[in-house]
């Protein structure tokens, strides 16, 4: 049954597709964001260690409440690495296995795209597709990628 919330299916279907790509971007950040908890290495290991790990505990948290927002639409979510990596506009880098300061710059590097991008993307729910829920649930996310680039930024200075 399609929801009937005063939103067009053609908005809908809109709205559910930017979702996706957004689902696909924290999961590609997610994933990303475990690796670096795993392999890094040196004078303040436990301490991005445990960072890194609460980082990615969020981001599962959000790559959940984002699937929801999809079905809540009335739309299907996207569930296998072909998908997320077919929708995602966040770069990955196999093999490579970076120093410290590189995943943490890499890292800010990808939550501050992912707060442009969500910029873009909240001005097409809201303005484009008539869809204020959305647009207010994208905001709240983008708010803590700033978090966590404003963090991230902090170890870099």
């Amino acid at each position: 049954m399609k929801p009937a919330i005063g939103i067009s299916e053609s908005n809908l279907s809109k709205s559910i597709r930017s979702l996706t790509a957004i689902l696909s971007d924290e999961m590609t950040l997610y994933v990303k964001t475990r690796k670096f908890h795993w392999n890094v290495s040196g004078e303040s290991f436990m301490e991005l260690h445990k960072l890194f790990e609460n980082e990615y505990e969020e981001l599962e948290e959000r790559v959940d409440s984002i699937a929801e927002r999809i079905n809540k639409l009335g739309g299907k979510t996207i569930g296998t690495m072909k998908e997320f990596i077919s929708s995602t506009r966040i770069k990955e880098s196999p093999g490579n296995y970076p120093l410290q300061r590189d995943m943490m710059n890499e890292l800010m590097e990808d939550h501050e795209s992912i707060i442009k991008l969500l910029r873009k993307d909240i001005d097409e729910c809201s303005l484009n597709f008539k869809d204020i829920g959305t647009a207010d649930f994208l905001t709240g996310i983008m708010e803590k990628h700033e978090t966590t680039a404003w963090i991230l930024r902090r170890y870099l200075m």
